[in-house]
Parts: C-alpha cells; structure tokens; sequence
C-alpha cells in the first residue's frame, strides 16, 4: 500500500538481519563475528520467545546478551546487526544527506530539510534473507525519484549507488529501480521517527527486496554509470535482491 501526503534489513540459509549472510556473521559490539551456529540458536530462540510471550522473549534477551546481543528480535521483530562494530548516532543537529554523481544539480540535505518536502508511505513487508520477517512495516519519507528529479539526473546516469554513515556499507540500484514507486529514503517507521538501531534517523527502504537492499544510516547518493556492486553483494548475494514473486516480468 502506498499513500502519498504533504508532511506536518532467496539468499542463504543464514543472513545478519538487514546487513547480510550469516557465514561471514554479523558483528558484536567490540566488532567481534558472530559465528553461523551462534546466529541459528538465536533465531531459534527469539522465534521461541515471539511464540510464548514477552516474558521469555526478555529472558532470551537477557541471557544472551553478553555475547551476542545483536541478533535477539526486538518487541517487532527487527533484529540489529552491523558489519563494523559500532556506529555513530547522528540527529537533526549532525545529520547530512548528499545528493551527486552524474547530477546537474547535486545538493545536501539536513533532517529538517528533508521533513519538510512531500512524505509518503509504504507499507510492505521487510523481509530478511536469513528467515525472519515483519509484516505490514510502514514507512514514511520522501520517494527517492523525487530527490533524484530535484538534481536532474544527467543523461549518462543508469544507476544510484548508496553510502552510509557506518563507514562500511554500501548498496546499489538501477536507475529503474530507484524510479519506482515503493523506494522511499525513510524518516519515520510505525508513525514514529526511525530509531538508530533501525538505521535512522534516514534509511533507504526498497520494499519489493530483500532488506539488505534497504541500507541503514543512509548518508550518500550518487547517480552512476553502471550499477556498482553493495558491501554483501561483493560476498555472492545478487545485486537484484528481489522478493519471491516480486520481480518485474521484464527483468
């Protein structure tokens, strides 16, 4: 579903959340790989606790986190994980997002700037190449052709590739697929502002991929000649990320 208004995360078997596959296992806090038979029992787990109640989800929680907090499902569903070992918080005061690459008009936006231009929403669900999903996510923010129209993409632009504030990730789309409809550069998730460990407070949102098409910590996007390889796409994932039954007939 997707509602326009004026404003006021199949792979393998085993994949990080919305950052990638569990082989090359996600992160700790001091930046340490989570090993693949750690990630299974989590996700055991959390599934086991979604099943019976918070009360055990908090006790799965609890009795994890010391050495793998990452992959324990939050009250939604949504589990955090990141290829670098931490990552910086940034606000309304810190945040900037650049537009360039083959543009005429490249720009920077602010988080104010941002809020104040046309928001739409799409909801779909987000889908996690290592089994897990939420259902019916809401997100709101500016489509991203909009951003795109607003810098005039030159006539040798074929494809937008996508950076982020963590230092490491990265992510790419044709210029097709950037254009569509339900691709929005998200500010708000569930009607409330996309908190860090979400990847907020800007995050890209592909809804007919697969999460980790959506990168989190949005900071970059630059009109390209070609589509450039993302951070797990570079480890075999494929570089159009599509949801089963999702694919354009044309693709």
């Amino acid at each position: 579903m997707i509602d326009s208004r004026m404003p006021g995360d199949v792979g393998p078997d085993v994949g990080p959340g919305d950052d990638g596959p569990g082989d090359i296992g996600p992160g700790d806090a001091a930046g340490r790989p989570i090993g693949r038979r750690i990630v299974l029992a989590m996700l055991g787990l959390g599934a086991a606790g979604v099943a019976v109640g918070p009360a055990v989800r908090d006790g799965v929680r609890a009795a994890l986190s010391r050495d793998a907090p990452a992959a324990v499902p939050d009250d939604r569903g949504f589990r955090y994980f990141s290829v670098v070992g931490s990552v910086p918080r940034q606000d309304a005061t810190t945040y900037r997002l650049t537009v360039g690459g083959l543009v005429d008009r490249p720009g920077t936006y602010t988080l104010d700037q941002l809020a104040v231009l046309p928001q739409t929403t799409v909801v779909h669900d987000a889908v996690c190449t290592d089994g897990w999903q939420v259902d019916d996510v809401p997100f709101t923010g500016v489509l991203l052709r909009d951003l795109l129209d607003a810098a005039g993409v030159r006539d040798e632009g074929a494809a937008v590739r996508f950076t982020c504030f963590d230092g490491a990730y990265s992510e790419s789309l044709t210029l097709e697929q950037a254009r569509r409809s339900d691709v929005v550069v998200a500010l708000r998730m569930f009607d409330e502002p996309v908190p860090h460990d979400s990847g907020g407070p800007v995050r890209l949102f592909v809804a007919p991929m697969y999460f980790y098409k959506s990168a989190k910590w949005l900071s970059g996007i630059e009109v390209t000649s070609q589509v450039q390889q993302g951070y797990w796409e570079d480890y075999g994932y494929p570089v159009d990320g599509w949801l089963p039954g999702e694919e354009p007939v044309s693709a």
